[in-house]
């Protein structure tokens, strides 16, 4: 908002740029982890009756035993395969095993959809089980696999989905048997609870389940489509619009562990998000991130070099300096011969009569003998000038007084000749007389400005508060006009603003003028637009607007400039920093803030052309699961929803206060500094204060999912909940077995 023209000006709250930052982070590509050997520890400890455990996951598939205590493989799910033609040899990369190959890498397939955590793409799927079971040390000496499968799936699970893993795991593995299960509640499962609200907020997606006496109500679970890759995917939105010109590529992988290592959940979102790009301490909040590039390679000479070189140039100038003397040397004796030669001529004139003398002039290309003599006086001029030049005397040029002989002479007196001179000369007075006017009105602007600096400096000594309060708000007078003028050009480019609305009135008005008839001869006219200069401001005034022009706007310039110099001088209190220069450069604006952080920034230099600053978006992407909308999805945020299972969904279930006292966190997305903070906080606003609340993290978000499923494989009572590959033939690859911690058959 701008200040009112009679508020003092405060000191500008930006600083100058701060030094360079002291840590800058680095993006990496995911790394090739090398060669895995076959592990033949675990398949050797196990027995028919020990699982084979897989969290099938849409960020990582992990694998091992049962009796493990963590599990021995993690991938991501890709798989690539392709065919050399040269080597004439199928290649197949499984995994991290995919960043060993560019083409693999260009080839890789995601078993998921992206975006979601229903497998499609069953080649890849039947691949990567393909490369757990061979890095497990697994026996196929029989054609398949002679071990039970533990199998993670994501909450209501597609029965096709399902009904299709079933089929590869028994018909193509010969599994003996196959259970799935809920990994968000296995890793409950594994941290010991019973009674609880399971907040699971994984990679693809983001479910609440309601659990009493430790079975999950599927019923009144609901689903939020969002989690790390959504919100990967939205940063690189972000930086997409913040940095549309940015010359590198942000990969996928890199995006996720910009959103892992950098972002945060705000404790008050609105309210950090207002303070955020504040000066003061944003060097702390903004997150400097580099990107690979190739800086331009500048070659470094020796002082040897350096010398050298600097004496050939001053070589090189000597020789310069001798040419150019030469040639005003050789200019100079050109003259000096021409001046001779003129004076010589003018000798020759005095022994003529008029007709050979006449012949004499217009041989040398002059009409009268008046030519000549000025040709001979700026010849003698310009030699002399070349000579004090040359010794360094520079002497001050004498003007003559110019004469006009002819105007006092009748005109019946002279020739054809003469009357033309006459009027020359009559042109040249009013030429010299308006020079003079000129010079007099410009000594005595000189005088009267002169007059006006003592009556200031004069009212400047007897009362310098009196004279600060009077230019200050002398500049908020300009400042405001200035404004002023600068809204009227903005709303010129809106046809519904009153300036352009004023604008098509002016020329209506002069449209509707009705031209009265001009006669053929003897003038009588009524148009006299164009007699007076102020009719031409309506051209000014219909293209610009009202009061724009830019001489004007050159002279409010002009005067505020002066008036900000005064102050600095003798205003103790008005700094570089309180100047409008400084107030409005961009480079200690927001916009610059948002874009470079608290430091300058170089468009020539590559390394700064290569980075990207994080700081409104540490806070933003996190927030989207509390507050959906900001990112366009019409759902509800997890405080919302949570306060809906608790309050209306188990308001009459007589274990709603035990569910109250274990809101319990897994899954990787709830990994953000401040998210169990921030979910007690927003419960507890939202909820009756009498009852109770307890928010806990699971012991690891990542691998509790499977750590419980292998809990669970390895309990003799869990057998009855396994499909035999007889129950499998005998009633489909729909056929589930229900138990407390997977998924209902339907």
């Amino acid at each position: 908002m701008a200040p009112s023209a009679t508020s003092d000006v405060p000191p500008s709250s930006r600083n100058s740029p701060k030094p360079a930052p002291a840590r800058i982070w680095s993006v990496n590509d995911p790394p090739f982890e090398g060669f895995k050997p076959i592990d033949t520890e675990g398949y050797a400890q196990s027995n028919k009756n020990t699982a084979i455990v897989i969290d099938n996951g849409s960020s990582a598939v992990r694998a091992g035993w049962s009796f493990d205590n963590k599990p021995r493989l993690s991938l991501p799910p890709l798989m690539a395969r392709y065919r050399d033609r040269k080597l004439g040899r199928t290649f197949t990369f499984v995994g991290s095993d995919i960043y060993a190959d560019g083409t693999a890498r260009g080839q890789s397939k995601n078993i998921y959809e992206p975006g979601s955590n229903i497998v499609n793409n069953w080649d890849c799927m039947e691949g990567v089980l393909d490369y757990c079971f061979i890095k497990l040390g697994v026996d196929g000496a029989n054609g398949g696999i002679d071990r039970p499968i533990v199998m993670t799936e994501p909450v209501a699970n597609l029965g096709y989905s399902r009904k299709t893993m079933s089929e590869i795991l028994f018909e193509c593995y010969a599994a003996p048997s196959v259970a799935y299960g809920i990994d968000s509640l296995f890793s409950y499962s594994y941290n010991g609870g019973r009674h609880g609200l399971v907040v699971s907020s994984s990679f693809t997606s983001t479910h609440l389940i309601p659990v009493v006496n430790s079975k999950a109500l599927l019923s009144q679970t609901t689903r939020l489509n969002w989690g790390r890759f959504q919100s990967a995917e939205y940063l690189l939105k972000l930086l997409k619009l913040k940095y549309p010109s940015f010359p590198g590529k942000i990969s996928d992988p890199q995006a996720e562990d910009l959103v892992r290592e950098h972002c945060y959940v705000s404790q008050n979102y609105e309210q950090e998000l207002s303070h955020i790009l504040d000066w003061t301490g944003l060097e702390d909040r903004d997150r400097v991130i580099q990107f690979p590039f190739t800086e331009q390679i500048i070659v470094q000479k020796t002082e040897e070099e350096l010398a050298i070189a600097a004496e050939k140039r001053k070589e090189s100038g000597r020789r310069l300096q001798a040419q150019a003397a030469k040639m005003r040397l050789d200019k100079l004796k050109k003259k000096e011969e021409e001046l001779e030669y003129y004076q010589q001529v003018q000798q020759q004139l005095q022994t003529l009569n008029k007709k050979e003398g006449k012949r004499l002039l217009e041989s040398n290309d002059f009409d009268e003998e008046s030519q000549l003599d000025k040709r001979v006086k700026e010849l003698e001029k310009s030699i002399r000038k070349a000579r004090n030049k040359d010794v360094g005397d520079e002497e001050e040029e004498q003007h003559e007084v110019p004469t006009f002989p002819l105007l006092d002479v009748p005109d019946d007196q002279l020739d054809e000749e003469g009357i033309k001179q006459k009027r020359q000369q009559r042109l040249m007075k009013s030429n010299f007389e308006a020079r003079q006017r000129a010079k007099a009105e410009k000594e005595k602007e000189k005088a009267r400005l002169a007059e006006e600096q003592r009556l200031d400096d004069e009212r400047r000594e007897k009362d310098l508060d009196g004279w600060v309060q009077e230019n200050r708000l002398a500049r908020q007078v300009i400042i405001q006009k200035m404004k002023d003028k600068e809204r009227i050009k903005a709303e010129l480019g809106n046809r519904k603003s009153l300036a352009n609305q004023m604008r098509m009135k002016s020329i209506a008005n002069l449209a509707s003028d009705n031209p009265t008839k001009k006669r053929r001869r003897g003038g009588g006219d009524d148009d006299t637009f164009g007699a007076d200069d102020a009719d031409w401001g309506v051209y000014r005034t219909i293209a610009t607007g009202e009061g724009s022009d830019d001489e004007e706007d050159e002279d409010l310039n002009r005067e505020l400039k002066n008036i900000e110099s005064q102050l600095l001088k003798h205003d103790p209190n008005f700094t570089e920093e309180s100047t409008r220069e400084a107030q409005t450069d961009w480079t200690k604006s927001i916009l610059h803030a948002f874009l470079h952080g608290p430091y300058s920034f170089d468009p020539e230099s590559q390394k700064e052309s290569n980075q990207i600053h994080l700081n409104v978006e540490r806070i933003r992407v996190p927030e989207v699961v509390f507050q959906p909308s900001i990112a366009g999805l019409d759902q509800a945020g997890i405080v919302e929803i949570a306060a809906g299972i608790l309050t209306e969904r188990l308001s009459d279930s007589p274990y709603r206060n035990d569910v109250l006292k274990d809101i319990f966190l897994t899954g990787g997305n709830t990994l953000f500094q401040g998210f169990e903070e921030r979910l007690n906080s927003e419960l507890r606003a939202v909820l009756p204060a009498e009852l109770p609340l307890q928010v806990r993290r699971a012991k690891d978000c990542v691998l509790d999912s499977w750590r419980g499923a292998a809990k669970w494989a390895g309990k003799q009572e869990s057998r009855q909940h396994f499909v035999t590959r007889a129950e499998f033939m005998e009633k489909g690859g729909e056929y589930l077995k229900e138990h407390e911690l997977g998924n209902a058959y339907l």
